[in-house]
């Protein structure tokens, strides 16, 4: 059996959403996805790790859309006995006016090595809680702003306290990925008062918990941080927390969970180099860094492609770098691989909508949560004019995916406006919309269409990982400059840009006119008329992507930057 026993200077990795396979749905898209894969390289990396998030006893939510392309939410029914083993500790944490128990479930990732990374699952639907706090830990990304600042006070404190009764005392990291546990930091600075805490706490002592901690950002704009009104934290965490936290923070009638996580972090990090730049602008006094986001390798690679690298890179699993070597491959041997993938996809779409789509077609593929900054529609600006180039050019048909959160009224739009540029063209161009995005069936898209789509208004894609997943697989991204595209593209290389460059402005309809002539005049004539060349450019994207933009190379750096910074004797501990 696998030792997955406490272990000396352990990192602690908080996250409220986990992406471990797609029948244990404790994920909402791609923050959640990222952490899991994170987990398998720390994995194969053979890190002292442990992960800790929430269970979501009824998911994110199950997505319905009928006919017109109207999305009808409901709970994920799933059954954590059958894929976690149960723990036996508990942990109890005052919650408004109660006290809540908190019970844990793990679940381990295995490395190539053998290696285990166990993640802790926070639940506390316990018969001993009442009726209001079994729920707390129910859904992901739901509820009211009480049940979220519920959630992340369970996450980050509970974490803290769960990850103490489980045998961690020796953590070294706590690394928080996005502000959703960054309450943690408060546990951390309960810890070194203990039941002094109302006495306020010293420099030195905040100087202590910010050598432990580690921040990761993900959010772009302001919006997207979570603030609680200082009138619910004191309800929530109570009177002598909440005056804690005005001493520290300078709060202006709100609690900022990102402010708080920068106010306690040595290290933060955005996740990409364009990130680390939007985020130094928003908080100007912080040193902010970046470290560009990745995907496991063998977890997103197809099962065709997986093969063929084994064949031709045998050590790419243990080290993927060597898919750098990817530019020997032969392209008749990539080529049949990608058609496989591209079967098994249509394949898929045939069973879940009983749309046949063809083989042969060029086909264009877009998986994202529908919301408006990721424009899901822009490829749909000029509907005529898509028929044309399908007609003119060679014919094109169009795999979408993405659930809208049940609260964006915009992102369900757009999935209605999609629906109905489906219908405007009919057979001219083929769309099919797949209902319930989920890990599975984003890795068939992922490999299975021939360019993946990407249209985000700049600089709103933080990073992106989908389009990582696609170059993995020989697909090849075009995409707007934004995110780690700006890293990964090379113009005809790698795939092709949307747009102009990365810093100007947003002006959709030039855009779609550049994606339009993109279709039109390169890529469409690469695929029909030179499928070589065409070639070249997927196994292009192989190489100098995927030997890149992987979690190996991202946990090693977190490993040199932001676990061991500055300081020889932490890296010496990872010798």
């Amino acid at each position: 059996m696998t030792d997955v026993s406490p272990k000396e200077g352990t990192i602690a990795y908080f996250s409220m959403d986990v992406a471990v396979d797609s029948n244990i749905p404790t994920y909402s898209g791609g923050l959640g996805v990222l952490a899991g894969d994170m987990l398998r390289s720390a994995a194969d990396l053979q890190l002292p790790m442990v992960a800790v998030s929430l269970l979501h006893r009824k998911g994110y939510f199950d997505q319905r859309l009928d006919s017109r392309g109207n999305q009808m939410e409901s709970p994920v029914t799933w059954s954590p006995e059958r894929h976690l083993q149960r723990l036996a500790k508990q942990v109890t944490l005052t919650v408004g006016s109660r006290a809540v128990q908190i019970g844990a479930w793990q679940y381990l990732f295995t490395g190539v090595s053998g290696h285990s990374v166990p993640l802790i699952f926070l639940d506390t639907d316990l018969p001993v809680n009442d009726s209001s706090d079994r729920s707390l830990t129910d859904f992901l990304y739901g509820g009211d702003e009480r049940y979220r600042l519920c959630q992340e006070t369970i996450l980050g404190i509970g974490g803290v306290l769960m990850l103490r009764a489980l045998g961690h005392k020796d953590i070294r990291v706590f690394h928080m990925n996005e502000g959703h546990s960054a309450l943690a930091t408060l546990a951390l600075l309960e810890e070194l008062n203990g039941a002094a805490r109302e006495r306020g706490y010293s420099d030195n002592q905040v100087e202590s918990v910010r050598r432990q901690c580690v921040f990761t950002t993900h959010t772009p704009v302001p919006a997207g941080h979570d603030r609680f009104h200082s009138e619910l934290v004191c309800q929530v965490l109570g009177d002598v927390r909440a005056s804690v936290l005005s001493d520290i923070l300078v709060m202006n009638g709100s609690l900022n969970m990102t402010e708080l996580a920068l106010r306690f972090s040595g290290y933060v990090n955005g996740v990409s180099m364009r990130h680390g730049e939007v985020s130094r602008d928003m908080f100007p006094n912080q040193p902010i860094e970046a470290i560009t986001n990745g995907v496991h390798a063998a977890t997103w690679s197809a099962a065709p492609m997986a093969a063929l690298f084994d064949r031709t890179l045998p050590k790419w699993r243990e080290d993927n770098c060597f898919l750098r070597y990817a530019v020997g491959i032969p392209l008749t041997e990539l080529r049949l691989a990608h058609a496989q993938a591209k079967r098994e996809l249509l394949r898929q779409v045939r069973w879940l909508t009983g749309s046949q789509l063809d083989d042969q077609v060029f086909t264009l593929g877009f998986a994202r949560r529908a919301t408006g900054y990721k424009r899901g529609d822009l490829l749909f600006t000029d509907i005529a004019r898509l028929k044309t180039i399908s007609q003119k050019v060679g014919p094109i048909q169009l795999v979408y995916a993405g659930k809208a959160h049940p609260r964006d009224d915009g992102g369900k739009a757009i999935i209605r406006r999609i629906f109905e540029a489906a219908a405007s063209l009919a057979n001219d161009v083929r769309v099919v919309y797949l209902e319930n995005y989920d890990m599975a069936l984003g890795k068939l898209l992922c490999s299975g269409v021939d360019v993946w789509l990407n249209t985000p208004l700049r600089p709103q894609e933080a990073s992106g990982t989908s389009g990582m997943k696609a170059a993995l697989n020989g697909v090849p991204s075009l995409s707007v400059l934004d995110g780690w595209w700006i890293e990964g593209h090379i113009e005809g290389v790698t795939g092709w840009s949307v747009g102009d460059g990365a810093n100007s402005g947003n002006d959709s309809a030039a855009e779609a006119l550049s994606l339009y002539l993109k279709l039109e005049q390169v890529i469409l004539p690469l695929y029909y008329q030179e499928p070589d060349k065409f070639a070249q450019v997927m196994r292009s994207a192989i190489a100098l992507n995927g030997s890149f933009f992987n979690t190996q190379r991202m946990v090693s750096q977190y490993m040199r930057n932001a676990y061991a910074p500055s300081s020889a004797a932490r890296a010496k501990d990872f010798d």
